[in-house]
């Protein structure tokens, strides 16, 4: 009798896709290599990119750019998918204090509905970018080129490689998770503060049963095919109605926000 073999189409460690990516990451290892090829070919004030929220359904993807100073090693940057979020508020204050320049830039969800995921996050980036002072001379972006005349350099896991990007990276997810959490009172049904907009059961059952907010992508499958409508702007204008007057300010600028 013939020996059964595995389908070639199973994974034969038991690991979802998800987890072998993680795997990856935490082998490879963030440094300045790439700052340093660049400043040794003559290019000042190297800065880092990146962007958060991509594959979120809910809010604005979030770029950063940072132009780390070489006199002032950070240590521990990596990719801030990898780091505690106690870390990564550690880090991304020391980021602020310590680097040339930093700076964030967010592209909201009707935008990315607009233009598409990946030219919005392009579109953050470069943002982010232009705002730098003093600016870039040079870039080292995850994984994308950007649309500008600067000489860059495109990354494959730049976050897990680049120090610089390691550095933006951590930037940009503790200011998306500070915005996507202070959205959570508002839009409680949903699980923000802890979810921060991803695809997970909560907020996938949250979408069947109360249908997506203003604030989440149309254009995403899991919201485009909720089965109830957009009707959750109907609670926040009750909500902003029923607020006292001491409180009534700072409910507005969430709803403007």
């Amino acid at each position: 009798m013939p020996k059964s073999s595995k389908s070639k189409t199973s994974n034969t460690d038991g690991v979802s896709p998800s987890a072998a990516k993680l795997r990856l990451l935490k082998k490879l290892r963030c440094t300045l290599n790439f700052e340093k090829r660049a400043w040794a070919g003559g290019a000042e004030r190297v800065a880092g990119v990146d962007e958060v929220g991509r594959g979120s359904l809910f809010g604005p993807v979030v770029a950063a750019a940072v132009i780390l100073d070489p006199a002032h090693r950070i240590r521990g940057l990596r990719d801030s998918k990898l780091l505690a979020a106690e870390r990564r508020e550690e880090l991304a204050r020391r980021i602020r204090q310590c680097s040339i320049a930093w700076a964030i830039a967010a592209v909201d969800s009707a935008r990315i509905d607009q233009i598409n995921i990946y030219q919005a996050s392009r579109l953050a980036m470069l943002h982010a970018v232009e705002q730098l002072a003093p600016a870039a001379g040079y870039l080292l972006v995850d994984a994308v080129r950007l649309d500008c005349e600067l000489p860059q350099q495109a990354i494959i896991h730049g976050d897990a490689l680049s120090a610089s990007i390691a550095a933006a990276s951590i930037l940009a997810k503790v200011e998306r998770d500070r915005m996507i959490s202070a959205w959570d009172p508002v839009f409680p049904m949903y699980g923000l503060a802890s979810n921060k907009g991803y695809c997970t059961p909560r907020h996938l059952a949250a979408l069947r049963e109360h249908g997506p907010s203003p604030l989440h992508r149309q254009s995403f499958s899991p919201v485009w095919s909720a089965p109830i409508p957009q009707e959750v702007l109907g609670f926040m204008l009750e909500t902003a109605s029923e607020v006292t007057p001491s409180d009534e300010e700072p409910v507005a600028a969430i709803l403007e926000g």
